[in-house]
């Protein structure tokens, strides 16, 4: 584990130290925590923990020094554990990429996915806003995953820029868990509007005859605002459970953002609920996706075998192209991480880089992809370039 770095003025966390009737070894420190449940006591007057707290400014130390050290870290957690319902960190403190030099040069890099991943949504957003030609049912979906893309990036990147390329680790307690829920939000109606987009070309291929009537304005607008309100209701429980336990051990996030998993591993209580949600998770926003768009283009593959001719087959597979790269950027690179982690030892460091990747890079190229495959936003951009021209070529 990594040593808990600790601040020595006033702009970091303060340090306080619990008298058990006598002092503490001097390598023992006790984080400052902010106490969310009563103070609990098996006696009338409970006599076990002072609670008043002797603020101390000194030099960073760490966890535990050696056996006897950990022994009495022990007995401590164990006396407040009667006495305490619950403890929470007044601040996290995010470790990011730790011993690689220059690693600075790889958050700037992902400085730069962020600039180019914010003006190309921007730019399909705006597309799509302006002409009416593209306020189909399949264009709704894409506006509502650029809406996403661009929710996830500004959620995770730049406050990964202040916290690690600015050596600001330290993130307060309520700030973790917002920025949890947003990057969990946003990734998750990722997940889910990829599957909305396989649905409406599986019945646009397949039943093309009734796409009007079923996939209509109407139905793909109450689709997507019942997708956001159940991703909001799931990922905000999930946050939520996390309140429920105790961080008594360290806290050090082994992430670059306050990642769910991480999280809760540092629970020094039960945490078996929060298991059940991240496997939830998991379950609903990756496997289970992937499972459905799979059927969905088994479906359309075999309605396809049915045509008589290459021409009219390819003719129907070309729509397909563009959903099938993005369903590709972004299932494979996070399938892969979670495949990676469960079978095979993976530093730390080595999982922030694949996972800050997986996350950042599909939402830079799923506007590149439907800008270069989509024939209407193509067209709509030459149109304007060519009214630009004109325009200059006038005034000149």
């Amino acid at each position: 584990m990594h040593p808990l770095l600790l601040a020595a003025d006033r702009k970091k966390p303060e340090l306080c130290t619990h008298r058990l009737g006598q002092l503490l070894p001097e390598a023992v420190v006790h984080i400052c925590c902010c106490y969310s449940g009563p103070l609990r006591s098996r006696s009338p007057a409970p006599t076990a923990v002072d609670r008043s707290c002797k603020r101390r400014h000194s030099h960073p130390l760490p966890l535990a020094a050696d056996h006897k050290s950990r022994s009495s870290m022990s007995s401590l957690n164990a006396s407040l554990s009667q006495n305490i319902s619950i403890i929470h960190p007044e601040y996290f403190f995010i470790l990011g990429l730790s011993g690689i030099p220059d690693s600075n040069y790889y958050y700037i890099f992902l400085f730069m996915i962020y600039f180019i991943t914010v003006i190309g949504n921007s730019l399909v957003l705006f597309i799509i806003a302006l002409d009416r030609n593209l306020h189909s049912p399949k264009y709704i979906g894409v506006f509502n995953l650029a809406l996403a893309d661009i929710g996830e990036t500004n959620a995770l990147i730049p406050n990964m820029m202040k916290t690690l390329l600015f050596d600001s680790r330290y993130i307060s307690y309520n700030a973790c868990l917002v920025n949890m829920f947003f990057v969990f939000l946003f990734s998750s109606m990722q997940s889910l509007t990829l599957v909305v987009l396989a649905y409406d070309r599986l019945i646009a291929i397949c039943l093309p005859l009734r796409y009007h009537v079923i996939v209509n304005k109407s139905n793909m607008c109450f689709v997507l605002s019942a997708i956001w309100v159940f991703n909001s209701v799931i990922v905000a429980s999930m946050v939520s459970l996390i309140t429920q336990i105790s961080f008594c051990k360290s806290n050090v996030i082994l992430s670059y953002f306050c990642d769910h998993g991480p999280v809760y591993r540092l629970a020094c209580n039960d945490n078996y609920i929060n298991k059940i949600m991240g496997f939830l998770y998991t379950t609903l926003y990756l496997i289970a996706p992937m499972l459905v768009i799979g059927l969905s283009y088994l479906g359309i593959f075999f309605v396809v075998r049915k045509i008589r001719t290459w021409e009219g087959r390819i003719k129907a597979l070309k729509t397909c192209v563009s959903h099938l790269l993005l369903v590709a950027i972004y299932f494979l690179p996070i399938f892969f991480t979670y495949l990676t982690s469960l079978l095979l030892y993976s530093t730390p460091n080595s999982r922030v880089i694949s996972t800050s990747l997986a996350y950042a890079v599909p939402a830079m190229l799923n506007p590149i992809i439907y800008v270069l495959n989509t024939a209407e936003i193509k067209d709509i951009i030459k149109k304007a370039i060519r009214n630009r021209s004109k325009i200059d070529r006038t005034s000149k």
